[in-house]
């Protein structure tokens, strides 16, 4: 009983107008563009032609006895509840009924009662309008009313009805509109669950790119770490006879070195999985690249290596993430540019490592494969940690250029001691 007061009661002369059809449905959409805007007005020309129609019926049936202008009236009458569904819907139908049961008490009760042709029409209407626009049980409620009206006022009145063809037609008409509501609030939960499935995938795709840069964190600032407690602690030994001074502050450098290894890997150890491994063979750095260029050359990638500068060695965290963005560069380049070719420039300045990969469009006969963006938020993601500068786009040729600064600060020379 609350879903009854709630759904046909609460509120029930509200305003609530009709909204405007959309425009970008599949049959809209193959009208003519000029006429186009005005199909999204489709469900007022329905509405307002339905009640014509309810209008005409009523004059074309001498139902009511009188002059035509009197059948005129009585059918604008009953049309009314019809147009009152573009703005109260649930008062509309209250207001069909009452309006029906007027028109019954002036109607001639040897025809159909107490529902006469045009009344019987508009009831109808009303009820899809209505079902139309709220929930399912709302249309259950109203049928189950139109019903229990249909059999209390013949009784009330010692006429017959003519209730079975109401209930049938009726059920008939709420039972379509309300599997059509059910399958559109149906695609809407799914094009919901689609896009926060989407959302899902890409913070998960997030993380595991920031979980993966952590344990490459984890690995070369512990394996730092580790060389420095090492060598703090055989540093003393080297020196034959080392002031008390300086084997304290060796024991010192050693103790913060172990402290911070212990803190490191409690803090970044959490983002190893249960069954992750550390891998045997070392990170990659800028010196495999020529094995990185002949797997995707094999690949069928057409690459070219340029590399200006000095080479030099550089910071394990800096060449690791260069080889990791110009490996994720040149996959982007598979993927999205087959049969295009690419070329990969590494720059070896002043003040740090400038990386630039470019491609061609795509050639041939070979389709693209699509993807969903999460190569460029990992580099970029590598290139923030680092605090450098990427910008990636598409170039004026048609193709795709990603361009990579990762600062590098210069190790202080050590001094040499007076001879």
């Amino acid at each position: 009983m609350r879903s009854l007061r709630d759904d046909l009661f609460t509120d029930a002369f509200a305003y609530r107008p009709l909204a405007l059809m959309r425009t970008d449905g599949p049959v809209v959409r193959r009208l003519p563009r000029g006429i186009r805007p005005q199909a999204a007005y489709l469900p007022y020309a329905v509405v307002v032609f339905t009640a014509f129609c309810v209008t005409m019926l009523a004059s074309a049936n001498n139902l009511y006895g009188g002059p035509p202008l009197q059948f005129l009236v009585l059918g604008l009458l009953a049309a009314g509840p019809v147009l009152m569904t573009l703005v109260r819907p649930v008062g509309a139908y209250w207001t069909m009924l009452a309006m029906t049961t007027a028109l019954a008490v002036l109607s001639d009760r040897t025809m159909t009662w107490p529902w006469s042709p045009s009344t019987f029409l508009a009831t109808l209407a009303v009820m899809t309008f209505v079902a139309m626009r709220v929930r399912p049980r709302a249309a259950a409620w109203m049928w189950g009313i139109t019903l229990l009206y249909g059999t209390v006022l013949p009784i009330l009145v010692g006429d017959g009805g003519n209730l079975g063809p109401m209930a049938f037609f009726s059920a008939v008409a709420l039972l379509v509109v309300t599997v059509r509501n059910t399958r559109k609030e149906a695609r809407r939960e799914v094009i919901a669950q689609q896009e926060v499935t989407a959302v899902e995938r890409d913070r998960r795709t997030l993380l595991e790119e920031r979980t993966t840069i952590a344990r490459e964190l984890h690995d070369v600032v512990a394996h730092h770490m580790s060389v420095v407690a090492i060598q703090a602690e055989a540093a003393p030994y080297r020196v034959k006879n080392p002031p008390p001074e300086l084997e304290a502050a060796f024991v010192t450098i050693r103790e913060n070195a172990v402290a911070a290894l212990t803190e490191l890997r409690r803090v970044l150890g959490v983002v190893r999985s249960a069954d992750y491994e550390a891998p045997d063979a070392p990170q990659p750095t800028l010196a495999s690249l020529d094995g990185l260029l002949a797997n995707v050359r094999e690949a069928g990638l057409s690459v070219d290596k340029t590399v200006t500068g000095a080479v030099r060695e550089l910071p394990q965290g800096v060449e690791l993430s260069a080889y990791r963005i110009i490996q994720e560069a040149l996959s982007n380049s598979l993927r999205h540019a087959p049969g295009a070719p690419a070329g990969v420039e590494v720059s070896y300045v002043l003040g740090g490592l400038g990386v630039r990969v470019v491609n061609g469009p795509a050639v041939g006969d070979v389709a693209p494969s699509p993807g969903a963006g999460h190569g460029i938020t990992g580099m970029r993601e590598r290139v923030a940690m680092l605090e450098g500068e990427m910008t990636a786009g598409e170039t004026a040729s048609g193709g795709y250029e990603v361009a990579v600064f990762i600062p590098v600060r210069r190790r202080p020379e050590p001094e040499e001691e007076p001879a």
